[in-house]
């Protein structure tokens, strides 16, 4: 029954069954069908979308839940091997990067440009998009940064002293800003990024070798290599693989659309879920042609 029927009935109701109408209204606007008029509306929070790809070095894609497939470099000659995935913002693309900087477009994802044939002081360990998936950022070792499409260059820490290599980076989600980590779990901030914490100049038991940032951009998350999770800012720690027994080393991972949890690959294919991430297949314990490099949902 609706809200507008139930303020009907109330109006021609004795008073006692009025207030027991009333009250059922009431908790019906509350769990936000409708604003009915007895007090404000409360809307339902979507579910985070329970999908991802996992891409291998040879550039194969996988999918999982709802994730669809657009593609993929497996099976194709590459210069270098592929070394990260972003999808765009509808979720009806995605891009590959390869550590020689060539990036190959899926589904309705654009292509803006690369760093393919082109001299690298190092080479590039990451990729992300921009908001309006009209753009994207590439990052390499060195910490330097290159821009293509709407993507606005923010600064780097390419030509600058590292203590340890960049293995990664993340975006704002307005496209303001980026974030980027080292393998000592160093962050370093650009635009309207904000340092949250970092393990940088902590002891690690393994180097991180991956990040990602919440919905609000007011936290991220890094993975180590042994599955640890270390979390800074709005950014909640739901477990992680840290201390437990792995097949193969992790080697990246991505939140969910709410921030509310997060999945992480291993290099063989096996995917951990944590917190609201759910589990929706893996790779693990199937034959791959190439190691498995990243993960996004």
């Amino acid at each position: 029954m609706s809200v507008a029927t139930m303020t009907k009935i109330a109006s021609r109701t004795p008073w006692r069954r009025r207030v027991a109408v009333i009250a059922a209204a009431s908790a019906l606007a509350a769990a936000g069908s409708l604003w009915s008029g007895f007090g404000p509306r409360h809307a339902l929070a979507a579910a985070p979308t329970q999908a991802y790809w996992t891409v291998a070095g040879d550039g194969g894609v996988f999918t999982f839940g709802g994730a669809g497939y657009f593609g993929s470099m497996g099976g194709k000659t590459l210069v270098k091997p592929v070394v990260g995935i972003a999808p765009t913002s509808d979720r009806k693309g995605y891009w590959l990067v390869a550590s020689d900087g060539g990036v190959f477009a899926f589904g309705d994802a654009g292509y803006f440009g690369s760093m393919g044939g082109k001299t690298l002081t190092k080479p590039v360990v990451g990729i992300a998009a921009t908001s309006t998936g009209a753009g994207y950022w590439l990052v390499a070792s060195d910490g330097g940064i290159f821009s293509f499409g709407d993507a606005v260059f923010y600064g780097s820490m390419g030509g600058k002293t590292l203590t340890k290599p960049v293995v990664g980076m993340a975006a704002v989600a307005t496209g303001g800003g980026y974030w980027e980590v080292a393998s000592d779990g160093g962050i370093f901030t650009f635009g309207t990024a904000t340092f949250q914490g970092s393990m940088g100049g902590k002891t690690l038991t393994k180097p991180v070798v991956g990040m990602a940032s919440t919905t609000d951009a007011g936290g991220y998350f890094e993975v180590a290599s042994d599955g640890g999770i270390f979390t800074f800012g709005d950014a909640k720690f739901q477990g992680s693989m840290g201390g437990k027994t792995l097949v193969k080393p992790m080697v990246g991972m991505t939140a969910t659309s709410d921030a509310g949890g997060y999945w992480t690959v291993a290099s063989d294919g096996g995917v951990f879920s944590f917190g609201d991430a759910t589990f929706q297949g893996s790779m693990g314990g199937k034959m791959l042609v190439s190691p498995m490099v990243g993960i996004t949902a």
